[in-house]
């Protein structure tokens, strides 16, 4: 693969799609692949997403963005660029068997940036289904990468 054809961005996505809300990362996943945005490679991690770190080397992006379930303490289906601190001080939890810090220190190994987007939950328990508004925080983040917008004006959560 030469470096003209390594993907601009790629979404890792991170999810269970048995866990309620936190098949949101599957979800994108899906929706991306039904309906593609332009400079966007998608990846879905599933609920052990290490276990794709050698795809994501492999592809070579410049930036990767990982989204996933995050209890952030915020109201259900709001989304955030979080703050590599808050990962760290925070604690900030996932479902997920290893820190999503750990995911990141490992992408960082060959991918300039690593940005984590968090979509709070409101129920994740087995067999539940997505909650509508976490369902439509999917599909909002979803259209503005198809519409070219991507993360741009999304809030932020940084550490205090």
């Amino acid at each position: 693969m030469t470096e003209a054809t390594c993907p601009a961005n790629l979404l890792l996505t991170v999810g269970n799609s048995m866990m309620g809300d936190d098949g949101a990362g599957p979800y994108l996943a899906e929706l991306l692949e039904q309906n593609p945005a332009s400079d966007w490679v998608v990846v879905d991690g599933g609920s052990a997403p290490e276990n794709h770190a050698h795809r994501v080397h492999d592809l070579r992006p410049q930036r990767v963005v990982i989204v996933d379930a995050t209890d952030m303490g915020l109201e259900p289906g709001e989304i955030r660029v979080v703050d590599e601190r808050c990962i760290a001080d925070m604690f900030i939890m996932t479902t997920h068997s290893l820190p999503i810090s750990f995911l990141i220190e490992r992408l960082r190994e060959s991918v300039a940036e690593v940005v984590f987007v968090g979509i709070q939950p409101a129920v994740v328990a087995y067999s539940f289904p997505m909650m509508d508004v976490v369902k439509q925080a999917v599909e909002h983040l979803h259209e503005r990468l198809r519409s070219g917008q991507g993360l741009d004006g999304l809030e932020c959560l940084v550490a205090a």
